[in-house]
């Protein structure tokens, strides 16, 4: 069946956007004629795919609609409804599975409404789930098992990432201002010690250590991540001490710059959070570091170039935001990323 007018909803956060991308570069090449729009919250848009593979991005400001009064709040469903519903869409596609989306799709009044296999808070009342083969595999082959029901036909996973050309410029320019040597091939890794879950984060001492080592091999350091991350970089420059050569840039780059900054990288390290996602589709050097999460279901993805370092705790994986013995992180080591960096640059033997 051809579509002439596709909604994806596919709102927050970073790193699920980022899943997203394969599934919306299948979906354009099944219907290469169709025009295909993108729901998203600001705040995450900035790697929506561009044209030709997403038509036109509408916005839902979660954070805003939050602070308003409930006479506001119905004023902007209404005119969100109205939006939505002036778009005539034939097909509405709920890869978020929650109960925000599932009113965005309803509010749509497109009576084609489907969604992928994890449909929760009520959300599968609203788009029907649609299972496939991979039902309990990767979020991306989940999210492709769509793509597939629709007659995609996925032989490979592609990130449609923009090419960010000017934010790559800018950033060169503030790494050369920095006093970091131009090359074609910079000599700098970013570190990304920030994690929405305080048990996804990797001890700030071993960031240290790593650092350290980096800048023993002569390879600057950069560490980035939000605002709310900037006590965890103050930390980190305590730890390693005066050092010209690591660079603090935690909350002082856009999401874009970010995506710029992690493309000229020789290596990313972080652990499970939204720029790591970034680092995979820009098909970099990485290395991850995993603990209470599953990277066979949310890890780095379709990029030959990752490593991921799970854990050897025998709780790892238990999806705890929250933990009175965490230990698990810190039972990898620095010497272990440090030694993959070396493989991956040719420098170590096995």
């Amino acid at each position: 069946m051809t579509y002439k007018n596709i909604l994806i909803i596919k709102m927050s956060s970073l790193g699920d956007v980022i899943h997203a991308l394969p599934f919306a570069a299948a979906l354009r090449e099944t219907f290469p004629d169709s025009r295909i729009s993108w729901l998203v919250h600001p705040q995450f848009s900035a790697f929506v795919p561009e044209p030709p593979i997403i038509d036109e991005v509408l916005y839902f400001d979660k954070k805003a609609f939050g602070k308003m009064g409930w006479g506001d709040k119905w004023k902007t469903l209404r005119e969100t409804r109205a939006l939505l519903r002036s778009k005539n869409f034939d097909l509405v596609i709920d890869l978020q599975g929650l109960f925000k989306s599932a009113v965005m799709a309803w509010l749509t009044g497109c009576p084609n409404r489907i969604g992928y296999c994890e449909m929760r808070e009520g959300s599968r009342l609203v788009s029907r789930p649609i299972a496939g083969a991979h039902a309990h595999d990767h979020v991306i082959e989940r999210y492709l098992d769509v793509a597939r029901y629709l007659g995609a036909k996925v032989e490979k996973i592609t990130y449609p990432m923009p090419a960010l050309r000017e934010e790559g410029e800018t950033i060169r320019q503030r790494l050369r201002e920095a006093g970091v040597p131009e090359k074609e091939k910079m000599p700098y890794a970013v570190l990304v010690p920030g994690a929405r879950w305080e048990t996804k984060r990797w001890p700030l001492e071993h960031y240290a250590a790593l650092a350290r080592k980096f800048l023993q091999d002569g390879t600057w350091v950069v560490l980035a991540g939000g605002p709310e991350d900037k006590p965890l970089g103050e930390k980190i420059r305590d730890l390693v001490g005066p050092e010209p050569r690591l660079l603090d840039w935690i909350g002082k780059t856009s999401l874009r710059e970010l995506g710029a900054l992690i493309k000229g990288a020789r290596c990313y390290v972080s652990g499970d959070t939204g720029p790591l996602h970034i680092a995979t589709a820009l098909q970099k050097p990485l290395v991850t570091i995993y603990g209470p999460t599953r990277p066979d279901r949310t890890g780095p993805y379709g990029n030959p170039r990752a490593t991921v370092l799970v854990s050897p705790a025998k709780c790892a994986g238990c999806l705890k935001k929250h933990c009175d013995h965490w230990t698990c992180m810190g039972a990898v080591t620095p010497e272990q990323v440090f030694t993959d960096f070396l493989k991956k640059e040719g420098k170590a033997c096995d």
